[in-house]
């Protein structure tokens, strides 16, 4: 199956944590990051998570936002500190490619963002992205 989310990174599951209709999926990304999955509990059946399990975690790029530092007080547990590989701005959004330990992230940010954050390649930047906006695929 071919998609059309940029974000597709491999890791291995690490945890799960169960609940009656939806669980926490701790997957270990390929550069040794740590990130959660909030996904349903019939997911977590049918593609038989456990621990040790190889998954893509997947995400939009509208889904990923950026700042300059870490992040305190907000529930985004997922933050994944990176440096700017590329930045194609059009009128309004703008394409910024990430390169985090292990992996490469596409973030559609505004033009503005673009420019108030000061992103261009080489700018340290950290990649935020909610536990519900993750889906995970087996093979």
């Amino acid at each position: 199956m071919n998609l059309s989310m940029r974000n597709q990174i491999p890791g291995t599951v690490t945890a799960v944590t169960p609940g009656e209709v939806m669980a926490a999926v701790k997957v270990r990304l390929a550069g040794g990051q740590d990130i959660t999955a909030a996904i349903t509990a019939e997911a977590v059946d049918e593609l038989n998570l456990a621990p040790g399990a190889s998954v893509y975690a997947l995400v939009k790029s509208t889904e990923v936002a950026l700042a300059g530092a870490p992040v305190e007080g907000v529930s985004i547990r997922n933050q994944l500190p990176g440096t700017v590989d590329g930045v194609t701005t059009g009128g309004a959004m703008a394409s910024v490619k990430v390169r985090v330990v292990g992996a490469a992230l596409t973030a559609a940010v505004t033009r503005d963002a673009v420019e108030e954050l000061r992103l261009t390649p080489g700018s340290s930047v950290v990649a935020l992205i909610k536990a519900t906006e993750i889906s995970l695929a087996t093979e």
